[in-house]
């Protein structure tokens, strides 16, 4: 074997060790990440849910808990620099679960979770429809964990955070609807349930999502209305 051909051989062995290690870093990596999140799901569940059964009010309380929880949330991200959009889904996912603990009104509780930490996000310069989508995935996560009605929840999340986008402005919602509409489509018999398709406007080739939260209801109930008849 020539100089040059163990050299080449040498290169890819050294490529193939350097792969090797950053895979291994990533993976340790990840699994740090997984396990903070879990943590965080934990933290707010036990919380939530130790809060509500303390104050012996669910109905009244669970919607006041959640907006301290989410404020809480906000106030640590800005305290270390970073971590909302990482931090929101696990804190939603936590907050549902922490509610459905103690019997309390997930739907309810699902829209404002988001509601707060849309409007979070925007007073903190965050990117509100990433804080958005990851929201939503943790109230929708939460609630096929523990059993709940996952339609009802995503429809009433999605409408959650395209009102607080309101709020915002008219390019947090445009961001708020397109972001959404992949996400909630995602999950499984929920995305033709709870938004239309996105439709193309006129002049518009690509076109992107015009709906209202209005809108999504009606399409949901056409839905439920025709699989009904269809029986």
């Amino acid at each position: 074997m020539n100089a040059v051909a163990v050299s080449e051989i040498e290169h890819h062995e050294g490529t193939g060790k350097v792969g090797i290690t950053v895979k291994d870093g990533i993976i340790g990596s990840l699994k740090g990440i997984n396990e903070i999140e879990a943590e965080i799901v934990s933290l707010v569940r036990n919380t939530v849910s130790n809060t509500l059964r303390a104050t012996g009010s669910i109905a009244h309380e669970a919607v006041t808990v959640s907006k301290d929880v989410i404020k809480g949330t906000i106030q640590a991200t800005e305290e270390v620099g970073t971590g909302l959009i990482l931090s929101t889904k696990s804190v939603a996912k936590g907050i549902v679960m922490g509610v459905s603990d103690i019997g309390g009104d997930v739907v309810t509780v699902a829209s404002q979770t988001v509601k707060g930490a849309v409007k979070g996000a925007a007073e903190v310069g965050a990117d509100v429809a990433m804080v958005a989508r990851r929201t939503v995935d943790g109230v929708i996560e939460a609630t096929k964990e523990v059993g709940g009605n996952v339609l009802e929840v995503a429809k009433a999340a999605v409408g959650g955070a395209i009102d607080a986008a309101g709020g915002i402005g008219n390019t947090a919602v445009r961001a708020v609807k397109e972001i959404l509409v992949g996400v909630v489509e995602g999950v499984k018999d929920v995305g033709g349930a709870v938004l239309p398709k996105p439709r193309p406007e006129t002049g518009s080739p690509k076109g992107h999502a015009t709906f209202t939260e209005g809108e999504a209801a009606e399409a949901f109930k056409a839905r439920h209305k025709k699989s009904r008849s269809e029986r």
